[in-house]
C-alpha cells in the first residue's frame, strides 16, 4: 500500500469515526433536540442571558418547514461540493496538460526538431 492509499484511508477513518463516536457515546442523551444546529443554541442562549433581547436583523428568507430548510442545505452542500471538484479537477488537467506539453518539447528537442521541419515542408 503506498502513501497515498494510507492518508486516504486514514482520512476516511477519521471522518468515520467524527460521524459515528457522538452517537456511540450518547453525546445528545436527555435532550429535548440532541444535535441541533448552533444558530438555535446560540439564541436559547441569548433569551436565557437577556429575555429582552430584540434581534438587529431578520432573515431574509424562512422556510416554511425544517425539511425544506434541511433540503436547501444540502443543495447549497452540493453546489460548492461541485464547484470544488471543478476547480481542482481543472488544475490537475492543466498541471497533467503542462506535463505533457514539456515531455512533448523535450522529445521533439531530442530529434533535432525533424518532426517540426516535416511538418512546415508538408
Amino acid at each position: 500500500m503506498n502513501k497515498n492509499t494510507r492518508i486516504n484511508a486514514l482520512l476516511l477513518f477519521v471522518v468515520a469515526a467524527l460521524a459515528v463516536l457522538p452517537l456511540a457515546l450518547g453525546l445528545g442523551d436527555g435532550e429535548e433536540e440532541p444535535f441541533v444546529g448552533a444558530d438555535a443554541q446560540a439564541e436559547t442562549a441569548i433569551t436565557e442571558i437577556d429575555p429582552d433581547y430584540e434581534p438587529w436583523f431578520s432573515p431574509l428568507y424562512e422556510p416554511p418547514s425544517g425539511e425544506i430548510e434541511s433540503a436547501l442545505f444540502a443543495l447549497q452542500a452540493a453546489l460548492g461540493a461541485g464547484v470544488l471538484a471543478y476547480y481542482f479537477g481543472l488544475r490537475r488537467g492543466r498541471r497533467q496538460g503542462e506535463l505533457r506539453a514539456t515531455a512533448g518539447q523535450d522529445r521533439g528537442g531530442a530529434d533535432g526538431g525533424a518532426g517540426e521541419s516535416k511538418a512546415r515542408k508538408a
